[in-house]
């Protein structure tokens, strides 16, 4: 029987014609099946082979696209030799076989990997469905009320306006009429004065006439002469005094005020008024509609994708950007080569600055409650910092003789991945990585409490050879970049090795690793200037960001957050780039 190797992605010289291999030793063609008992892909002629196998002629062998999910290995808690691979449907609790015989034996008992494989495509097909038109279509929504906000606005604006203008030119209506009365007033306040004046003057004449008279009767009486004298010749006609005229008070003219009131004024402005009209539902396009757009890959699927700049910013405090770490919504940590380990927001706004030994690796996350992890290479330590700065924790973790590379928080449970080596230095490059240098992968729990050692395949040979950059990934998968083994190697959650993959050409050296919402591992090469998309499986779909396509130097640092936008960082700038990108099938030629 044909000996099987670890599904791996190989060479291929063309892009855009990239296919699954088949998992048979030695076998480099096209995958088309899948052994759902074994666990690998299959060309057409190792499945025929493999159905004639006296141990394998009874699996069950499915088109690729069809495959069953492999079930994660856990050992039974009471039955530590045994795996947890049965379902009690009645109790629905996972179960080991002696455990089905014991307690479950009248039960109704089912394969476990058969349901998680189900189950497990159920989840990414609500992924998918999330991505694809729940998020897009809510998001649109969202727009489209922000928009309606900002119409909202001009439109209360617009109606400020309008009522300011429609006051002033009532104001200015006001003013005309009380000026025109102010001059009715000025006119009527004149004819009133005129007459009195003349009144005034006929006093004064008779008052004159009056003098006049009395300087005449003194005359008469300071007279010595008698025949002339008035007083004896004619008294009579002199005692003849002209009356006092007589005037008549003028009328003071009276004020009536306006008869008016405050609903009056608010009728003269007019008012504001809703229309009683009942409002708009905002269209939601259907999801037998919606354009799909995140979809897995299937073998034989040639992928395109659309790729958006979106912005760019620059970081202050340091000289590159070597990692990315992604804190909580609008936060991220970035280090440069030369141990400066800054916080920004997604503005480019420094908010924490501080001085760190790492260089050139992954060597920084954040946990799930916000707080900062790093290493200390120079102390062979991990530090940690609460998100308030209320808690510094220097030493959470001692690695003892091994030296910490890489680190990454899960999202899944907070346990603490650290890539490590042991030995020596830059020299052991040249070495076997048996001989001259140790590496693994170490998983803490949130506490610092050391849980899993990951060293070598099941075959005893190591794995790693410098570890700097790791991840994980949603399905529990542990993804590092490995700097020696020019090679991404990713192991499941238990340990067990799945797949390396090494490139596309002929040389490859990975930087930076990250995964998105789907599963799909992202990682830079540090030879081509590239980044790389591959699926969980590490079937490579495409270059994602290219020099001749994207303008992009040196990418090293790189994250992408819970909307799908990649960050990238860059060796030769303290410009952090972000993209927007999305997935669209095409058939294959």
């Amino acid at each position: 029987m044909a000996l099987f190797k670890s599904e791996t992605v190989q060479d291929e010289p063309v892009i855009g014609q990239h296919y699954l291999v088949c998992g048979t030793e030695d076998c480099e063609k096209n995958c088309q099946f899948y052994c759902n008992d074994c666990h690998r892909s299959l060309c057409e002629r190792c499945r025929d082979e493999h159905q004639k196998g006296m141990d394998t002629k009874i699996h069950e062998v499915v088109p690729y696209r069809e495959r069953r999910r492999q079930l994660p290995v856990e050992k039974c808690k009471d039955h530590s030799s045994k795996d947890i691979d049965i379902i009690c449907e009645d109790c629905q609790v996972p179960l080991c076989s002696k455990c089905a015989m014991q307690g479950h034996r009248k039960h109704a008992l089912n394969d476990l990997e058969t349901i998680y494989s189900e189950r497990f495509n159920l989840c990414l097909d609500e992924i998918y469905k999330i991505h694809q038109y729940f998020l897009p279509t809510s998001q649109n929504m969202k727009k489209s009320v922000i928009k309606d906000i900002k119409e909202i606005k001009a439109t209360m604006n617009q109606i400020r306006t309008s009522m300011t203008t429609e006051a002033e030119t009532l104001k200015s209506l006001v003013d005309t009429v009380t000026s025109d009365k102010i001059k009715q007033v000025n006119k009527m306040e004149e004819s009133l004065i005129e007459e009195l004046h003349t009144q005034d003057n006929t006093y004064k004449d008779y008052i004159s006439y009056l003098e006049n008279l009395v300087k005449e009767f003194n005359g008469y009486l300071s007279s010595t002469e008698l025949l002339k004298n008035p007083i004896i010749v004619s008294l009579v006609g002199l005692l003849n005094i002209q009356p006092i005229p007589e005037t008549t008070k003028p009328v003071h003219p009276v004020f009536t005020a306006g008869q008016y009131s405050k609903e009056d004024v608010t009728k003269l402005l007019g008012g504001v008024t809703v229309p009683d009209i009942k409002p708009e539902v905002r269209e939601i396009k259907y999801l037998n509609t919606a354009s799909i757009q995140l979809k897995p890959t299937e073998s034989g699927e040639k992928q395109t994708f659309s790729v958006t700049k979106v912005r760019e910013y620059t970081v202050p405090g340091v000289k590159n950007v070597w990692h990315i770490s992604l804190g909580k919504p609008g936060r991220l940590w970035l280090n440069d080569r030369h141990g400066n380990l800054v916080q920004t927001d997604q503005n480019g706004n420094q908010l924490k600055r501080t001085l760190t030994s790492g260089r050139e690796e992954g060597y920084h996350t954040v946990t799930q409650d916000g707080d900062l992890i790093y290493k200390d290479l120079e102390n062979k330590v991990i530090n940690r910092i609460t998100q308030n700065n209320t808690v510094i924790e220097y030493q959470f973790i001692k690695t003892k003789d091994w030296t910490p590379l890489s680190i990454y928080s899960s999202h899944i449970n907070g346990d603490i991945l650290v890539g490590m080596i042991k030995g020596r230095e830059a020299k052991v490059t040249k070495y076997n990585k048996t001989k001259g240098r140790e590496a693994k992968v170490t998983k803490y729990n949130k506490t610092g409490e050391e849980i899993q050692n990951i060293k070598r395949d099941n075959k005893r040979k190591g794995l790693y050879g410098v570890p700097h950059y790791i991840t994980e990934n949603i399905n529990g998968d542990i993804c590092t970049s490995d700097y020696k083994e020019r090679a991404v190697v990713v192991v499941n959650k238990s340990g067990q090795h799945r797949f390396s993959y090494t490139g596309q050409r002929l040389r490859f050296l990975p930087f930076s690793i990250c995964t998105d919402l789907l599963g799909h591992i992202l990682v830079c090469d540090g030879i081509s200037n590239t980044v790389h998309l591959l699926d969980q499986d590490g079937q490579f779909l495409s270059l994602l960001l290219t020099p001749e396509q994207h303008k992009i130097g040196c990418p090293r640092g790189m994250c992408v957050d819970t909307e799908n936008n990649l960050y990238m960082g860059q060796y030769f700038t303290k410009t952090v780039s972000v993209y927007k990108y999305s997935y669209m099938k095409d058939a294959c030629l």
